[in-house]
């Protein structure tokens, strides 16, 4: 008689194995790397597990027979002579072989593995093609692009712009508190410490967008602090570069986005940048090209205009606790504002 499981058993059983943040779907020469050797830590364990359970069955099943050759009694003098197939004794070294002598050796072979791949994993972070500065903030990612031929600083937030088939250098820093930097499919997880500059790489193999997110606790938004990498062909990932060094177009006089310029300067300049624009704020996030970007808040909503109307409406009914106050925008300062954000590609 065939079983067949129903489909929601399977879907629960392979609901971690697949998606756009699963470790086990690497795209990067790191992720392939550390993916290889969960593998071989699921194989040990898979091999733990049925001897164990082996041992378990076979002492269950098995039938107790009295060793009557393992001990003669010495019937005048009442003292017993054990053999050396005495159970006990059988059973010690058992002990020591299966409970210390297997484990010390499986799990030293895992140590050292575990040590080679930090080693490659640092070798070939040595060997990048350029850098870029990610910085954790309450509760989103500035992204700074360390290029020493660009004029002015190329910054960003929320999404990292990688070329495929490279390495990337990415050097973290946090302003605040402890955050961790993770793109499950293109290498593992490293924590951003105040104070102090760690730093990981990138690697994809193919074009894509990655998603990224922070990995350790950092406060009440730390399940919407996102981030999506990226990934271009190298001439693709060029022209863009050159794009973003680019200030932003100013609005033509007359319109609905140059009333929304002005209003930007007067309520949002003091916290953030707009290349090409007296708006120099640092505290919030650059927006010199915020409407190509794929989302708002750090991937807690799609970059849509609908979306970038209800966060300047109410950011705090959105992502509470982060550091954007409800503007208490009227109707039409609210559409010229949205008009001129639109702008800015």
């Amino acid at each position: 008689m065939r079983v067949r499981l129903p489909a929601p058993f399977w879907l629960a059983l392979t609901a971690g194995c697949a998606g756009p943040q699963s470790a086990l779907q690497p795209s990067g020469e790191g992720a392939r790397a550390i993916h290889s050797l969960t593998m071989a830590l699921l194989l040990v364990s898979l091999a733990v597990i049925l001897a164990v359970s082996g041992a378990l069955l076979w002492a269950t099943l098995r039938r107790r027979t009295a060793p009557v050759d393992s001990e003669i009694v010495d019937r005048g003098s009442g003292t017993a002579d054990r053999g050396s197939t005495n159970p006990e004794e059988r059973a010690t070294r058992w002990v020591l072989v299966a409970g210390a002598g297997i484990p010390a050796v499986v799990i030293t072979a895992i140590f050292f593995a575990s040590v080679a791949l930090l080693a490659f994993l640092a070798r070939r972070g040595e060997q990048t093609d350029f850098a870029i500065e990610v910085t954790g903030n309450r509760w989103w990612w500035r992204v700074n692009y360390l290029d020493p031929r660009a004029e002015s600083a190329i910054i960003s937030a929320n999404e990292i712009h990688i070329p495929a088939g490279r390495r990337v250098r990415i050097h973290l820093i946090s302003t605040d508190v402890i955050h961790s930097f993770w793109v499950p499919r293109l290498n593992g997880k490293v924590d951003l410490i105040p104070g102090r500059v760690n730093v990981t790489w990138l690697h994809a193999d193919r074009p894509g967008v990655y998603r990224g997110q922070c990995a350790e606790f950092c406060g009440l938004q730390h399940a919407r602090m996102a981030l999506h990498v990226v990934v271009h062909e190298p001439t693709a990932f060029a022209a863009w570069l050159a794009h973003e060094r680019e200030p932003a177009q100013l609005p033509p006089a007359g319109g609905q986005a140059e009333l929304g310029y002005r209003a930007f300067l007067v309520r949002c300049a003091s916290c953030h940048t707009v290349r090409g624009t007296p708006a120099r704020g640092v505290s919030g996030p650059d927006l010199t090209h915020l409407a190509a970007r794929r989302s708002l808040a750090a991937g807690t909503l799609p970059n849509y205009v609908g979306h970038r109307a209800a966060w300047l409406t109410a950011p705090q009914v959105i992502k509470p606790g982060n550091l954007m106050p409800n503007p208490e925008l009227d109707a039409g300062t609210l559409q010229h504002l949205n008009a001129f954000l639109t702008t800015l590609r």
